[in-house]
């Protein structure tokens, strides 16, 4: 058995080689019928990257190949595998209520009453819970308020395990530690912040706390001295306990109405700390963002010019623009590029993925210019920028001669090469052969349809 297995192995291989070395010519005759050339389907516009293209920079393929793989990790870690490590410390937090549904149908009255009382024993915990699970939607969108909600909220419950020693699993506790760690490792990959979500969650938060802490405190009104039996005195507690005054008239007596005032003041100074921060710290990073970019306003990115690069050559042509009072947006590697832009509306992205593109106005712009010094880089731009709209006008620059004529294989409606062209028409100035402006401007500018 093993001989013919390696004689079809050896057979396959050499039929393989034979494929490859031998192929029957334009007019030979095979078994019965001359070989005949297909005609070859003539290139489209639409059609995939040239080979001349893909030849332009192995290096740059390899980069786009690898950044591509890394927003392809990046759109799914780490957020989503930390939010669902949330909501498990949420489910665990949840334990009284989850017992009481199963075996509530079955119990005496009298059990059920005392589940109810080991439960709201436990609404601490329910309620960072539930609140857990809030947080746990709001790290799927990378929140940076839902991750500090979320990291309070842990440090709550695991205060609140400690606190109440036999009663909490040993599993909650060493889970809810291993969430904490969590989150502090990946607390850089949370940084999307929102000024008009964080005044909602603040409102939204300290009104449930209020509910919170004025019901607890009239169903438990007999465990404090004086008891508090109506839903003014109920209120009044509860904003003094939450405001940290604590003027001493309503103390609580019972085991279970101190537990509840914990629970009030560890859940006040959590929710009014993130609050605070959801509030201040988004119009801080707004206005670091406009620092950072020179002052740059958003504008209605539409039938504008899009510019592509930091280079000198992108600088000049944007304040020319901005001189003729043109719309421009520019879209940079990196945030230190920006302010070099002036009061440009400036876009931070790669240029080259359709959904910086799409965010820059691209598919409603005038024109696309490509101005990077990778040749590499110019050339994906315009083949990004004729995915989204082929009408939209492309202009590609070439640094280096060599790129030339592959640059042409791209199609851009206009290629400009100032630094290749340059030394061309010095050295026709110094040679004193006829130079003229038609001869400039042809020699500068090729349009993209010509082969060169």
């Amino acid at each position: 058995m093993w001989v013919q297995v390696g004689m079809l192995v050896v057979v396959g291989f050499g039929g393989m080689i034979g494929s490859n070395r031998w192929r029957p010519r334009e007019g030979e005759v095979v078994g019965q019928r001359p070989v005949v050339k297909r005609p070859q389907r003539p290139e489209r516009r639409g059609d995939t990257i040239p080979a001349e293209v893909l030849r332009l920079a192995p290096w740059a393929r390899l980069r786009q190949g690898f950044e591509q793989g890394r927003r392809r990790f990046r759109a799914w870690f780490p957020h989503a595998p930390v939010a669902l490590v949330v909501v498990l410390l949420g489910l665990m937090n949840l334990g009284p209520v989850l017992h009481l549904v199963r075996i509530g149908v079955l119990a005496t009255p009298l059990a059920i009453h005392r589940l109810t009382a080991e439960a709201w024993r436990s609404a601490p915990r329910i309620v960072a819970g539930f609140l857990l699970f809030g947080a746990a939607g709001g790290l799927l969108w990378r929140s940076r308020l839902s991750w500090t909600v979320a990291l309070l909220l842990a440090a709550a419950t695991l205060m609140l395990a400690w606190r109440s020693g036999a009663g909490v699993s040993q599993a909650l506790t060493v889970f809810n530690g291993v969430v904490l760690l969590v989150l502090l490792v990946f607390q850089r990959d949370f940084d999307r912040s929102s000024l008009a979500a964080g005044t909602l969650f603040a409102i939204v938060s300290i009104l449930l706390l209020l509910g919170y802490a004025v019901f607890g405190a009239f169903v438990l009104g007999r465990g404090f001295a004086p008891p508090v039996t109506t839903l003014t005195s109920a209120l009044y507690f509860a904003v003094v306990t939450m405001s940290t005054v604590g003027y001493g008239d309503i103390v609580p007596k019972s085991a279970d109405a101190r537990f509840f005032v914990m629970s009030v003041i560890i859940l006040g100074i959590t929710v009014f700390a993130t609050s605070i921060s959801a509030v201040i710290v988004p119009a801080m990073t707004a206005r670091m963002q406009d620092l950072m970019k020179g002052g740059g306003k958003r504008m209605m990115r539409k039938n504008h010019y899009v510019i592509v690069g930091a280079t000198s050559l992108a600088r000049n042509t944007c304040r020319e623009l901005l001189a003729r009072h043109l719309p421009v947006t520019v879209v940079v590697a990196s945030a230190a590029d920006a302010g070099a832009f002036g009061d440009a509306d400036v876009l931070v992205g790669d240029a080259s993925d359709a959904d910086t593109l799409r965010t820059a106005g691209v598919p409603d712009a005038t024109a696309v210019l490509a101005l990077r010094d990778d040749d590499s880089e110019n050339a994906f731009t315009v083949l990004a920028v004729k995915e989204l709209n082929a009408a939209t006008r492309t202009v590609a620059a070439v640094n280096h001669g060599k790129n030339m004529a592959r640059m042409h294989h791209v199609r851009p409606d206009l290629v400009i090469a100032p630094q290749v062209m340059g030394g061309e028409l010095l050295a026709m100035a110094l040679n004193n052969e006829e130079l003229d402006s038609d001869t400039v401007m042809r020699r500068l500018f090729r349009k993209g349809e010509t082969d060169a």
